[in-house]
């Protein structure tokens, strides 16, 4: 089954980040707690873990773009 992974809320400052790196790439396996991407808010860099385990079909976000809670960072599918 594939999920989309969304920025989840980082904090009650700022719903826009800046994605600093991708750790993972599209046709990589995750598990469940992995980090996948890493981000900036206004006050500090934060890793955004994988929610499940499975393999990455798509990035959704570009690394140097702004995206804002909610938005989807990644398509992953599950074994």
């Amino acid at each position: 089954m594939k999920e989309t992974v969304n920025l989840p809320k980082l904090g009650d400052t700022s719903d826009e980040v800046l994605i600093i790196e991708w750790i993972r790439d599209a046709g990589d396996r995750v598990e469940e707690g992995d980090p996948l991407v890493l981000v900036e808010t206004d006050k500090t860099e934060v890793e955004i873990e994988s929610p499940h385990a499975g393999t990455i079909t798509e990035v959704l976000a570009a690394s140097d773009s702004e995206i804002s809670t909610g938005d989807p960072l990644c398509v992953i599918e599950s074994d």
